[in-house]
């Protein structure tokens, strides 16, 4: 596994598990807790998914600097509590400092998720006031 150069502080509870980290492509696995629930039959906030799939898009790119300027999802079918979701994030484009990358999740065999992530990587960490 490649170092982690990237959003290290990162909560792995919220956000998942790095896999696999290499140049391009990443994996992250998420399990879905009573603390993600929205409601009694443990449907699980979509703010999550798109939390665990963020963070695969900006291990993708793995540059200290990166940051997501925009992002097209789709959620495809509900996540309960108790789900293992794997994300799979692929660096699809660069263009200078701005990449493309493409990632789905999946329950099993089962896509529960897709987006295109436009991420950025910016000349200083973009809260620095040097």
């Amino acid at each position: 596994m490649d170092e982690i150069r990237t959003h290290r502080k990162a909560n792995r509870k919220f956000c998942g598990t790095p896999i696999e980290v290499t140049e391009g492509k990443v994996l992250v696995k998420l399990k879905t807790t009573e603390e993600m629930a929205v409601d009694e039959m443990g449907l699980v906030h979509g703010g999550f998914i798109f939390s665990a799939a963020d963070y695969s898009a900006m291990l993708a790119v793995n540059h200290p600097n990166v940051v997501l300027a925009k992002a097209q999802v789709n959620f495809l079918k509900p996540v309960k509590v108790g789900d293992e979701i794997v994300f799979e994030a692929l660096v699809e484009k660069t263009e200078g400092r701005k990449y493309t990358v493409k990632v789905e999740a999946k329950k099993k065999d089962d896509l529960v998720f897709n987006g295109t992530f436009l991420c950025i990587i910016t000349d200083k960490h973009v809260l620095s006031k040097e």
